[in-house]
Parts: structure tokens; C-alpha cells; sequence
């Protein structure tokens, strides 16, 4: 099972995409499981690195749109 955390700004887009998967039967090819920040109790306005590490110490992929690139913590 592949393991996606869904940043917080992007989860309307991740729901549309997960349908269309889903329905393209990607799913059955190669299983997939959508996880908010929320479903891991991670707050939303969690830093760059927060997330990033949270997902590489947990084995999942981050679909984000719009991390800060300003920060010294961005994942630029």
C-alpha cells in the first residue's frame, strides 16, 4: 500500500484526483491511501520540515502545492 500525505491547501484537489484514480481502476493496479495532515493529528500550519520528515519517517509520499519557499524551513 502506497501511503500519500495530502498537504491541507490541496485536499479538494486530492479528493477529485483520488475519484478519477479510483474510477480509472488505479487503485486495483497499485494500491493507494490518502492521508491528511489532520488524520495524523499534525496541525495545519506545520512547517515545511515538520511535514516533509513526518512523511519520509513514515514512508509516504507528500502531495503538496504551496509550501512557503520564503522560510528557512521551506522545502524549496
Amino acid at each position: 500500500m502506497i501511503k500519500i500525505l495530502v498537504d491541507h491547501n490541496i485536499e479538494g484537489q486530492a479528493i477529485m484526483l483520488l475519484g478519477t484514480l479510483t474510477s480509472q481502476g488505479w487503485q486495483e493496479l497499485l494500491p493507494f491511501e490518502f492521508i491528511t495532515l489532520a488524520d495524523k493529528g499534525l496541525p495545519y500550519e506545520s512547517n515545511d520540515r515538520v511535514v516533509w520528515r513526518y512523511a519520509q519517517e513514515n514512508g509516504m509520499i507528500l502531495l503538496t502545492e504551496n509550501r512557503n519557499m520564503s522560510r528557512e524551513d521551506s522545502l524549496e
